[in-house]
């Protein structure tokens, strides 16, 4: 087992409220991705609301009803890569300008957690602002630019 797995969060603004019918397509297509993202290679864990089905009730401090958050935990990059560019999952992503609004800044983050650790919202906004702030670097970062696990065992 690896000491060490990546952790990844995206967030985004939606042009109208999740039970407008702008929106009906985006919502019709989150249980079928996120099984999808369940049974993909190198999937480990994904934060879910109180219902459990996905993370769409969850807001960070502070944002409004139209802020989405998505948080999951995955073996590697190269994992996580093939899912998000490399399935179906691609369909949908090539579709976000329907149903997000375009953001001028950082909007999503890469990390390495400990294996069996799962971010928490604080956490995960965090990890976005360290690359607002300071750009990309082993704490935080993105495809373009992924770091390595740690080479040190965590400690718990």
């Amino acid at each position: 087992m690896n000491d060490f797995h990546l952790a990844q969060v995206n967030v985004g603004r939606i042009l109208a409220p999740l039970g407008s019918p702008q929106l009906a397509d985006f919502v019709a297509h989150l249980p079928e991705i996120n099984a999808l993202a369940d049974r993909a290679p190198g999937f480990v864990w994904r934060m879910v609301d109180d219902a459990g089905a996905d993370s769409t009730g969850l807001r960070p401090k502070n944002e409004d009803d139209l802020f989405l958050i998505n948080c999951s935990v995955w073996e590697s990059v190269e994992a996580l890569r093939d899912y998000t560019y490399r399935s179906e999952h691609l369909k949908v992503l090539a579709r976000r300008r329907e149903w997000f609004q375009r953001l001028a800044d950082f909007h999503h983050a890469l990390w390495w957690v400990p294996a069996g650790h799962r971010p928490g919202i604080n956490e995960a906004m965090h990890r976005i602002a360290l690359i607002r702030d300071n750009g990309e670097g082993p704490a935080a970062f993105t495809f373009r630019a992924p770091h390595p696990p740690p080479t040190t065992s965590p400690s718990m």
